[in-house]
């Protein structure tokens, strides 16, 4: 642990002499604004207008021009970007685990780069008409496949937005359909990296990697595979609700046809001693058909704190969530040990140390991981940082050790993992 601390401390030395970060990546060339005017401190994190642009469905427009009619001109209207906006995403990086592994070449360690271990994704989408707008990401490379997609027709109705999202996706969860608070309650606004994806030092994410430190969501693997219909209302200043209907089943899996799982979802922001804030509770329920026999139960409460002390960004969330042991002759997706319930309090915080350049990361969770009785203890401690070498270039180092009864046998794989990745979208 000294070993991270002094490399973290040194990192956030080097950085003070770095460049000042600055790109426009993906949405930004719809907008027409920087990445720093939609995310809270880094990227993926959103703050208040990043809300306001995902509750308008994407279709938010600035400096990019549009080809449009004139209502009643040649029928239906017409109001769509002069160009199809794409963007690349990618990830580079060295992780180590504590235990044996299975990586003859590395032993506990591994480099990933992009389709090689890390990620290489193409994302388009944005604005179809004055109430719509998609998403997709496709993998790239020799396995190259869609990975997640969402239609959102969201229809203004006073100061909201309600309407229906149609969504898919390969590992995202539910909340993938529509969620704008840093909590982990979807994977993809998250404080701390995921573990690499390297196949060398690989870790089961039994316990959610880094974000599962933080997140209660992700501790629980709420981001299964998940295909579905959400119907959602949303205030960008006030909160939202998503009521869906949705099946574990990934992209192209018909037998999602059923929908026999129901995920509600209530969040509400508020401002207080000048932070913004929100909180909210999030429900799965069901039993899957297109995983037989499978449950998926859980309940999550979350809540997150994000402002200013002493010109520093300082963002605060926290979570509780359970998952109760299968009924007997069925599994469990979110408890798959299901000897017991299982259950997580976390909590995490960033400081923003160099101001929207460089921050440093904590996080809590006190643990049980659906085992049996005196052999669950699930806890870990994090500790990170991140820099913005770009607005759209960020690398973080990022450190988990876990600790209790669940780790108390011999060789135990991933007791500690410790991840330096580089993430760029362009």
């Amino acid at each position: 642990m000294k070993k991270i601390v002094l490399s973290l401390a040194g990192v956030m030395a080097a950085i003070a002499f770095a460049p000042e970060a600055a790109a426009v990546p993906v949405f930004a060339r719809q907008t027409g604004m920087a990445c720093s005017a939609c995310h809270f401190q880094h990227f993926p994190l959103l703050n208040g207008f990043g809300r306001a642009f995902k509750s308008a469905g994407f279709t938010m427009m600035g400096a990019q021009g549009k080809v449009e009619t004139a209502e009643g001109e040649h029928g239906a209207t017409l109001s769509i970007p002069n160009n199809l906006n794409f963007g690349v995403l990618t990830t580079t990086g060295y992780e180590t685990v504590s235990g044996a592994t299975t990586n003859t070449g590395g032993g506990n360690a591994a480099w990933f780069v992009p389709a090689s271990g890390g990620e290489l994704s193409l994302f388009m989408g944005g604005r179809i008409a004055e109430f719509a707008g998609f998403l997709t990401e496709t993998g790239l490379g020799a396995a190259a496949k869609t990975g997640a997609a969402k239609l959102a027709l969201l229809f203004p109705v006073g100061d909201m937005r309600v309407g229906v999202v149609a969504h898919t996706s390969n590992g995202q969860g539910v909340a993938y359909s529509y969620e704008t608070l840093n909590t982990g309650a979807v994977n993809t606004h998250k404080m701390t990296a995921l573990n690499g994806n390297n196949q060398g030092a690989l870790v089961t994410n039994a316990n959610g990697g880094h974000t599962g430190v933080y997140s209660a969501s992700q501790y629980l693997m709420t981001n299964t595979a998940a295909t579905g219909l959400s119907l959602v209302a949303v205030n960008d200043s006030l909160g939202f609700i998503n009521i869906g209907k949705y099946d574990i089943a990934g992209v192209g899996v018909a037998t999602a046809g059923a929908l026999p799982l129901t995920y509600v979802r209530v969040a509400g922001l508020f401002e207080a001693a000048g932070f913004d804030m929100g909180a909210g509770i999030q429900s799965f329920s069901g039993t899957s058909k297109a995983v037989l026999n499978t449950e998926v139960k859980a309940t999550v409460i979350d809540f997150q704190a994000q402002g200013e002390v002493s010109g520093m960004g300082l963002g605060v969330y926290a979570s509780y969530g359970s998952a109760p042991a299968a009924a007997v002759g069925t599994l469990s997706a979110l408890n798959p040990l299901s000897l017991s319930k299982r259950s997580s309090f976390n909590i995490g915080a960033e400081l923003g140390v160099i101001p929207h350049t460089a921050t440093l990361q904590l996080g809590l969770r006190s643990g049980k991981n659906g085992g049996a009785a005196g052999a669950d203890g699930d806890n870990a401690f994090l500790i990170g940082g991140t820099y913005e070498l770009a607005q759209n270039v960020e690398l973080s180092l990022t450190h988990s050790s876990q600790s209790g009864s669940a780790w108390n046998g011999v060789g135990v794989i991933g007791k500690s993992v410790t991840s330096l990745m580089m993430e760029a979208l362009f």
